[in-house]
């Protein structure tokens, strides 16, 4: 299976709580992101692979200095189905996304942007459908406040770490990070638990008591 049909299976049929729980069950508890991360639009569902850019605060704007540079090359050089993945480290000053990056990302395959930082010209990036999840909303500029300092290296994004090639999903419910050496193994078990999740609930539906169809299929 090619990686696109991958990535288009999982979006279509998994989503982030069974994720959530297939990691818990192989210990991998803390791959959620803070709660506080949420999307633009409940609607949209986000898979792809993480492209990181590790923000940093400034405190002026330097005359001749290009702050956009790494961001500007980062996103440029997105491919189809890779995530944008921006680390601002917690900061309530650096809005480092907004409309004209979406559109950039867009047109180049991208499949979203996660950050814990902040987004701008949400109107416009809601009605391109683009999935963006985010720390918040400011109409904040990044210049003079905050800038990549690397690009393409591990990071931490709403309180966890992220490598670049990572597998990221996010919904409704969050976002989950998968880590690149146990994706296989988390995927196949997904899949499995999401089939075992359909047989469960056509039993509650048909008026099988909870507790029978528990003992059944261990499935709650």
């Amino acid at each position: 299976m090619s990686e696109a049909v991958t990535l288009a299976a999982i979006a279509k049929e998994l989503y982030t709580a069974v994720f959530s729980d297939v990691l818990d069950e192989l210990g991998y508890r803390d791959q959620a992101l803070s709660p506080s991360i949420r999307p633009l639009d409940d609607e949209l569902v986000m898979v792809g692979r993480a492209r990181t850019g590790a923000y940093r605060e400034v405190y002026r704007v330097v005359p001749g200095e290009n702050p956009y540079a790494l961001e500007i090359a980062l996103v440029d050089d997105l491919k189809a189905g890779e995530i944008a993945v921006l680390g601002c480290g917690g900061s309530t000053r650096i809005a480092p996304w907004g409309e004209l990056l979406s559109t950039a990302a867009r047109a180049r395959g991208a499949a979203g942007c996660l950050t814990d930082g902040f987004v701008r010209d949400i109107r416009f990036i809601r009605q391109m459908k683009f999935p963006v999840f985010h720390g918040g909303i400011a109409p904040l500029d990044s210049k003079g406040r905050g800038t990549i300092a690397e690009i393409d290296v591990p990071i931490r994004c709403g309180g966890v770490a992220i490598a670049p090639g990572d597998l990221v999903v996010g919904d409704a419910d969050g976002v989950i990070v998968v880590p690149q050496a146990i994706e296989a193994t988390v995927v196949d078990r997904a899949f499995a638990k999401v089939r075992g999740e359909d047989d469960t609930r056509a039993e509650l539906e048909r008026g099988a008591k909870l507790a029978d169809v528990f003992a059944r299929h261990g499935i709650l």
